[in-house]
């Protein structure tokens, strides 16, 4: 499990995150839903050691991984899809696929083929360069990317920005296959709530750097979570 207690973040002396607490479970997709500017980035950027936090604990699997640098938490398990993407636009789709390595034993440095049934569009494109795919293809390849790196707590910030919706449903059919098979824990931030309703089991809002509702997806008012999502 991931355990965020009584977090906060500072950008200088701006107050990003308020004593946040967050828990995601293997076996589920916790969401994280919210206006534009309300932390959920800086909360992502907290689990994965982008930046510091100012106060309060993270563990996961059982380890203090508060301190810890990026690249130790990602050879923890910890795989970040990040808003916008941030492939290699000058690198190939396979070469792309081949930076997950960094994290694996030389002995599992290859691609499994179950990235290419999960994404079948990436097979065809191998020697294109990142930058020549669509926003929707880019996305598939980002979170390909971090699926190499075999991972057991994936983070994806807005997966269906700015993406065409017959990709949006092959996106939320990978996260539900993700999440049926058991092994993986799943923390997505989204702005769409029917997209995060169909696949989360637990939901957490934010507001101005604070978790406002917290539950099971059958125990939140549905009427209460779109009205603290609208503008």
């Amino acid at each position: 499990m991931l355990t965020v207690e009584k977090v906060g973040l500072h950008y200088g002396a701006a107050i990003a995150l308020r004593q946040v607490s967050l828990r995601a479970e293997i076996g589920e997709v916790t969401c994280l839903l919210g206006r534009n500017g309300v932390g959920k980035t800086s909360l992502l950027r907290a689990v994965t050691g982008v930046h510091p936090v100012s106060a309060g604990r993270i563990t996961w699997d059982g380890a203090d991984i508060t301190r810890l640098p990026t690249y130790e938490r990602a050879r923890r398990g910890i795989a970040s899809v990040p808003q916008g993407r941030d492939i290699f636009p000058l690198l190939s789709v396979r070469e792309n696929l081949e930076t997950g390595f960094a994290v694996l034993p030389r002995g599992q440095r290859r691609v499994p083929d179950e990235i290419f049934d999960l994404f079948p569009i990436l097979r065809t494109m191998l020697r294109r360069r990142g930058g020549d795919l669509s926003g929707g293809q880019q996305q598939q390849l980002a979170i390909a990317r971090a699926l190499v790196m075999k991972p057991r707590l994936l983070v994806l910030d807005e997966p269906t920005e700015g993406i065409q919706p017959s990709i949006i449903k092959d996106i939320g059919r990978v996260i539900t296959l993700l999440r049926e098979r058991g092994g993986m824990a799943i923390l997505l931030v989204e702005q769409y709530y029917d997209f995060a309703r169909a696949l989360a089991q637990r939901i957490a809002v934010m507001d101005r750097g604070d978790i406002v509702l917290d539950g099971r997806r059958e125990e939140l008012d549905e009427q209460d979570v779109r009205r603290r999502l609208s503008v």
